[in-house]
């Protein structure tokens, strides 16, 4: 039981015995540094229950605890809060209980199964960006989500489908002389994303020849011969022309091998793949039957929509009048599926640009009137755009920041300041690249997911791999330094110690320590790597502090020297694990 728990059953036990009176909770906060005490009991919120004096409330509740608490030692009231002493034995026992836990803060997996959707790109061009800080949120929030106790699925569905995917195709058809990944060295990818880049640069120039000629912009764009010939290969896939289906399967596992790479290199994977061109279909019977049941009408033109207003929202078209379906028709039918397909899933997470607000909200809400118990569960993981110095990023254009290069510069930036900083001396070459990836995609990934998932960022590579401040190379260079002095430690360090006086900064690291759980717990509920990455942050500074302060290794008292060594290891245990559901790697040396 925390201390939390503990005390907060027995200040209500006190106000039935004192007042006669019953109260709901108890709000607690940390100590400000400048009074003496652990915890905090907020006063003022408990005037509604008994008027009075809070100075006097807090002391009568305060004596209390002493009386009926042995692990409250002491108390002083300032204003309306009431500051508690917790004694060491607390302290000392509750880091016994966790010293060996290999899964200190997490929960044993139960059958409240969510499906995570991330990454989902499009298969005509490399992952950019953009993907990097999707595919980043949704693994992290699919391990933090795990940690509290979901069972969780792994997913994304593939945009293989539509006139983007037919363009890069017909400009390979026209310009590609059949070069494969294999003639050209490249990863498949990104040869299919040249190709992209290469149609909007020839369909510009289409443009540009018809404007000349006396059309208007708009008509040039629709009347160009090469955006002509790709709306016409679309009508031959979805026909299912054997050569244009066979070109589309060539491209697409060119991509989806690129893919594999990058996934594996950034270190996320999945549990199942959807595919757009299996979904595109989906839903359309859903509206048939929604229709039925009047959660839909029918226009004259013989559209299908669903009428919103009466919940703030608009009327939203799920049918065309020619019977095609929208995005939100094929989005109500994969949700759908996906929900036949694991039947113990009871919620869904889409990792999704904030663009889409709008689509989730209505979406979410169809799924309610249509009867899903499992739409309450339904959350949208938005987030903001990742800029970097140099401005917005465009992928028709080619200009834009593509995943692996992304990797790689942070991998090099790594390398540049481990150098110039000359950390590393003594490495095999071997030993040295590895650190390097190590420190630089732990630096990429910290410096994404310590923000906020909602907030934009800028995205700073040298800032990010600092070995100061709130970076995720601080906190490895701290990992580090306690396995190095877990090898210095020359002596059996596993003895249970009790009765130890605890010092101050050994004390605060405990106390750091026991938020770990019900950190991974908010981190869960908010869907927010940010809560771990920035809990991580705190708990490497109270160690440097502690560190700084106290002789671990030099202390001539034998219990209290082994119990410091026990204490850096657990903190050292706890940074690998969040860091574990941030999906970073910790060096054993830097």
């Amino acid at each position: 039981m925390s201390i939390q728990s503990l005390l907060e059953a027995k200040v209500k036990e006190a106000f039935l015995s004192l007042y006669e009176t019953e109260i709901p909770s108890v709000e607690f906060q940390a100590t400000r540094k400048d009074f003496e005490g652990d915890i905090t009991i907020v006063v003022f919120p408990l005037l509604r229950y008994k008027k009075g004096n809070p100075v006097q409330i807090g002391t009568d509740i305060g004596e209390y605890l002493v009386k009926h608490i042995e692990e409250v030692s002491n108390f002083n009231v300032v204003k309306g809060f009431l500051n508690l002493v917790i004694s060491d034995q607390f302290y000392t026992h509750f880091f016994n209980t966790i010293a060996t836990d290999t899964s200190y803060g997490f929960v044993t997996t139960t059958d409240d199964a969510r499906m995570v959707e991330y990454s989902s790109p499009n298969t005509n061009k490399p992952l950019h960006l953009g993907h990097v800080r999707n595919v980043l949120l949704g693994y992290s929030v699919s391990e933090i989500l795990k940690a509290a106790g979901h069972k969780v699925y792994k997913t994304q569905i593939i945009n293989d489908r539509g006139i983007h995917i037919c363009k890069s195709m017909l400009a390979w058809k026209r310009f590609g002389n059949g070069e494969t990944p294999e003639s050209t060295g490249l990863k498949g990818d990104k040869l299919v994303g040249n190709y992209y880049v290469k149609f909007d640069q020839e369909y510009k120039k289409e443009i540009s020849d018809l404007v000349a000629s006396g059309i208007s912009e708009d008509d040039a764009k629709k009347q160009a011969p090469l955006f002509l010939e790709a709306q016409e290969m679309l009508r031959k896939w979805e026909s299912g022309d054997d050569e244009t289906v066979a070109l589309w399967k060539t491209m697409n596992s060119w991509v989806y091998d690129g893919f594999d790479v990058t996934y594996k290199n950034i270190g996320v994977d999945f549990d199942k793949l959807y595919y757009e061109s299996d979904t595109y279909l989906l839903g359309k019977d859903i509206i048939e039957e929604g229709l039925k049941d009047g959660v839909f009408f029918k226009k004259e033109d013989g559209s299908v929509w669903c009428d919103l207003t009466e919940d703030g929202l608009d009327e939203k078209l799920v049918l065309r009048s020619d019977g095609t379906a929208v995005y939100m028709t094929q989005d109500i039918g994969t949700a759908i599926q996906r929900s036949k397909d694991f039947l113990d899933l009871k919620g869904m997470v889409y990792t999704v640009g904030n663009e889409q607000d709008y689509h989730f909200k209505v979406l979410f809400l169809i799924l309610k009137k249509l009867g899903y118990n499992w739409a309450d569960q339904l959350y949208h993981l938005s987030y903001g755009m990742v800029d970097l110095p140099s401005g917005k990023m465009k992928s028709r254009e080619g200009t834009v920041v593509d995943a692996d290069d992304l990797m790689d510069e942070m991998t090099n930036t790594a390398r540049e300041i481990s150098q110039e900083l000359g950390k590393l001396e003594g490495y095999s070459n071997e030993e040295k690249e590895s650190l390097y990836k190590i420190i630089g995609l732990g630096a990429l990934k910290y410096f994404i997911l310590k923000v906020d998932p909602k907030k934009r960022i800028l995205f700073d590579p040298q800032a990010s791999v600092d070995f100061q401040g709130n970076t995720g190379p601080f906190v490895q260079y701290t990992y580090a330094r306690i396995q190095s002095i877990l090898r210095k430690a020359d002596f059996d360090y596993s003895a249970t110690i009790t009765g130890v006086e605890l010092h101050e900064k050994e004390k605060e690291l405990i106390k750091q320590l026991e938020l770990y759980p019900e950190t991974i717990q908010q981190a869960a509920k908010s869907y927010s790597p940010a809560v771990i990455a920035n809990y991580t942050y705190d708990l490497v500074k109270e160690f440097n502090s502690f560190y700084q302060n106290v002789s671990i290794l030099g202390e001539e008292n034998k219990d209290k020297k082994v119990f410091r060594v026990q204490l850096s290891k657990k903190v050292a245990d706890t940074i690998q694990s969040a860091f574990r559901l941030l999906g970073i790697d910790v060096p054993e040396r830097m």
